[in-house]
């Protein structure tokens, strides 16, 4: 029986993959979480084989949780759910370890044929998805001063627009409040902002919190 922890801060989305999985007669769902840190601690606790995870959660996104998980060592596979396809998210995703990436659009269609391959030990991203990620990435290298923020700055990013100050964040993400500091100083001298308020700008227009 292979296990699955389900992770989005939406209920009703939690209820509509778990229907989707149970209909699996080899998958089980050993647990829910409602934010990237739960689902960091259920992964930890559950030993799940797939963690299905929101890119847009509160306390860590998406792509947080994939590396922290990647960090402790956790045999868990991660797929990464998302309502948007932007450059930043496919990109860092890669980069933070995620092994499979699909628009919520495409969940119904695509989610069990993503669980199969992650569970083969393969990558699973649907083809529209892979094409956005090769033509922005040719664009990219033809606009090199385009600079990215890692998942690590976006990580403080968002939790500076929830509200979070320094030491709670350095608290949640397990850096030091000077490293976090230093993420902050990093985004935003990429981003070119120069106050609090247009990092959470920032974060809204990006999907890291919600408006």
């Amino acid at each position: 029986m292979k296990r699955i922890l389900i992770a989005d801060d939406h209920e009703v989305v939690r209820s509509g993959l778990r229907a989707i999985i149970e209909g699996h007669a080899n998958w089980i769902v050993v647990g829910e979480a409602a934010d990237g840190e739960q689902t960091v601690t259920l992964a930890s606790e559950l030993r799940p084989d797939v963690v299905i995870v929101d890119y847009s959660m509160p306390l860590m996104n998406g792509l947080e949780v994939s590396r922290r998980i990647k960090l402790l060592h956790l045999r868990a596979q991660v797929l990464v759910l998302t309502m948007h396809e932007h450059e930043e998210i496919l990109t860092e995703a890669l980069l933070a370890g995620v092994r499979g990436f699909l628009l919520k659009s495409d969940a119904r269609k695509h989610l069990i044929s993503a669980i199969e391959a992650l569970l083969d030990g393969q990558p699973y991203f649907t083809s529209v998805l892979l094409e956005k990620l090769l033509h922005d990435f040719q664009l990219n290298k033809q606009n090199k001063s385009k600079m990215l923020l890692t998942s690590r700055e976006q990580s403080v990013v968002q939790l500076i627009a929830e509200g979070h100050t320094n030491k709670s964040i350095g608290s949640i993400l397990k850096l030091s409040v000077k490293t976090v500091e230093t993420h902050r100083a990093s985004a935003m001298r990429k981003l070119g902002t120069s106050s609090t308020a247009e990092l959470v700008r920032y974060a809204i227009r990006k999907k890291l919190v919600a408006p």
